[in-house]
């Protein structure tokens, strides 16, 4: 599913410098986010909130799968345990009709001005699906909208049509344009994925 040109990396001590890159290049992203958003402790003023995902990606407690066009990082797809990300859109509607937890959460979405519409956003949900199956694998929800209803600059978790190319099914509507979408990932062995599983955390 990765577009030949691209590669995709997680996101870690050794990639910061390259995803920094692309939020300085992007306005902080959404005028200073640093991708905190969907995290439980988003503090406030643009210096803090970059302070504290370089911590977090330091430390081992953020994720997400980069996807670089030769040394420029342009795009990433945030993922992680639902205590890592609770801070998911449509949040009552979603606990209304929540019968289980997932054991992974697709969060944040986000592809650099002039990369839109090339691919990226594929490339990097397909790259996150597979760090995912790195890290022990396991039931993995998604939140996005249809790509008709929102311009792509806004679409935080992605386009419905992305999932459904993916193998995301659709579970049930949470906004007028956002549903809750599910898909099982089988977990890699650790000679194919070349990382240690992730141990269980408490699920939200």
């Amino acid at each position: 599913m990765v577009e030949p040109r691209y590669t995709v990396k997680a996101l870690d001590g050794s990639t910061w410098d390259a995803f920094a890159a692309l939020v300085e290049r992007n306005n902080g992203i959404f005028g200073g986010c640093w991708c905190m958003g969907f995290h439980p402790d988003e503090p406030k003023g643009v210096a803090q909130k970059r302070a504290a995902k370089e911590q977090r990606v330091r430390e081992g407690n953020a994720h997400a799968a980069l996807v670089f066009e030769g040394e420029d990082c342009v795009g990433w797809c945030q993922f992680g345990v639902p205590d890592e990300v609770p801070r998911i859109k449509s949040r009552a509607a979603y606990e209304k009709g929540r019968t289980a937890s997932p054991d992974w959460r697709i969060a944040c979405c986000y592809v650099g001005k002039g990369h839109r519409r090339k691919g990226v956003a594929t490339a990097a949900l397909a790259g996150a699906l597979d760090l995912i199956a790195g890290l022990g694998g396991g039931s993995v929800e998604g939140y996005p909208e249809g790509a008709d209803s929102v311009p792509a600059g806004f679409l935080f978790n992605g386009a419905l049509s992305t999932y459904e190319k993916l193998g995301f099914t659709r579970d049930r509507q949470i906004g007028k344009h956002r549903w809750v979408m599910t898909r099982v990932v089988e977990a890699k062995t650790l000679a194919d994925a070349g990382l240690r599983p992730r141990s269980p955390r408490p699920r939200r």
